[in-house]
């Protein structure tokens, strides 16, 4: 079982938190919702791509008639900006046990032109009716304690607004994963670490479309350096996870032409996988 964390002495609660308000969507019409982009959970100046996939993924739990994400893969077009967006979802397909839709999220450029950003095709279902019988070979990651990983706040002083969102989060990187931080890179293309809201919010399935994409790319472990930004990234949430820590491990096992995928899974602190993920990413060579 894994230890608890350090959190906040009134930790904010699922629905009230900072998370919650940032990725609220506001209706304006069926399948049509406003959103202003926040600024707190950007990378210099690109918003995190889990953030917004939690955004959308809020848009088609409000549009389709069921309220978990089982399956989201998501397709970023341009970069996105902190401020105004418009999400548009469709409904695809309606059952019994699962619904099918598909979403957009559009912003303005510079000269007024209407840009889509991203679009995602997902299936949501019940999470909670879903039998308990799991058949697995999957093992927890092996990440040491949590008092013995590192943070953002163990290292040099960030230049101010380059990583807003490390503020939102509370990440514990394993030791034998940050040489990279110390000029010294394993050259395995890995990373593995704690994880949580800084607020200490409890995780949800929606966070979990955060928690996927919010580690440092595993591209800083292969000696490589700058922005490794999103092409693809597919979810797959597979239960409810429990109250307190998360553990991550994301691994990169191949990466050529100057892409690489990165595999994720996530761990509850009951010890249960509660999502996987498989992102291909572009990273700059030489």
């Amino acid at each position: 079982m894994a230890e608890a964390a350090t959190v906040p002495a009134s930790p904010a609660a699922i629905g009230d938190s900072e998370f919650d308000r940032d990725t609220a969507v506001t209706r304006r019409e069926p399948g049509v919702y406003d959103i202003d982009l926040s600024a707190g959970w950007t990378i210099i100046s690109a918003v995190n791509g889990g953030y917004l996939l939690a955004v959308l993924g809020r848009a088609l739990a409000d549009t389709l008639p069921h309220p978990d994400p089982f399956s989201i893969t998501a397709h970023y077009l341009t970069a996105s900006r902190p401020g105004p967006a418009v999400v548009r979802t469709e409904t695809v397909r309606t059952g019994r046990t699962l619904s099918t839709g598909q979403a957009s999220l559009f912003q303005y450029d510079d000269e007024g032109n209407e840009v889509e950003r991203i679009r995602v095709l997902a299936s949501y279902g019940d999470l909670a009716a879903l039998p308990d019988d799991v058949r697995t070979t999957a093992t927890p990651p092996p990440i040491p304690p949590l008092q013995r990983c590192f943070g953002p706040e163990d290292g040099p002083a960030p230049i101010d607004g380059s990583n807003a969102i490390a503020d939102r989060l509370m990440i514990k990187l394993d030791p034998a994963t940050t040489g990279w931080a110390l000029g010294t890179p394993s050259g395995k293309g890995e990373m593995r670490a704690w994880f949580g809201l800084a607020d200490g919010r409890d995780a949800d399935p929606l966070s979990l479309l955060l928690a996927v994409d919010a580690l440092p790319p595993t591209a800083f472990e292969l000696g490589l350096k700058g922005w490794v930004p999103t092409v693809e990234l597919t979810v797959h949430v597979r239960q409810r996870p429990a109250p307190g820590p998360l553990r991550i491990s994301i691994t990169t096992r191949n990466l050529a032409g100057g892409f690489l995928e990165e595999d994720a899974e996530v761990w509850d602190s009951a010890d249960r996988l509660v999502a996987q993920s498989r992102q291909l990413a572009r990273v700059r060579l030489g």
